[in-house]
């Protein structure tokens, strides 16, 4: 089987005061991809920013019924990662905010 670019497997950052917070004890939060695993997501962590992983965290968060004027909606299924990085390393999309 053909391993997915890393860039598919990491969809964008988590924005949030929790996550950002969390960013001086060197965790980073990451939307992945549903069907990405552990190692597939700290395979691409590395290869993209060029860090040690440490440990990976994962929540699957379940769709939620949105309103849509008279209708109702739901928003879609995502999966989270908290990524654990070793104390020399840093991701510097984070620290510039």
């Amino acid at each position: 089987m053909v391993s997915p670019n890393p860039r598919d497997i990491i969809i964008g950052p988590v924005v949030s005061e929790k996550s950002y917070a969390a960013v001086q004890d060197k965790r980073y939060s990451f939307f992945v991809d549903l069907r990405a695993t552990k190692s597939q997501i700290k395979n691409a962590i590395e290869e993209i920013f060029n860090v040690t992983v440490l440990g990976i965290s994962t929540c699957s968060i379940k769709s939620k019924p949105k309103r849509l004027g008279r209708s109702v909606g739901r928003n879609s299924k995502r999966k989270k990662a908290v990524v654990t990085l070793s104390k020399k390393d840093k991701i510097d999309f984070f620290e510039a905010v």
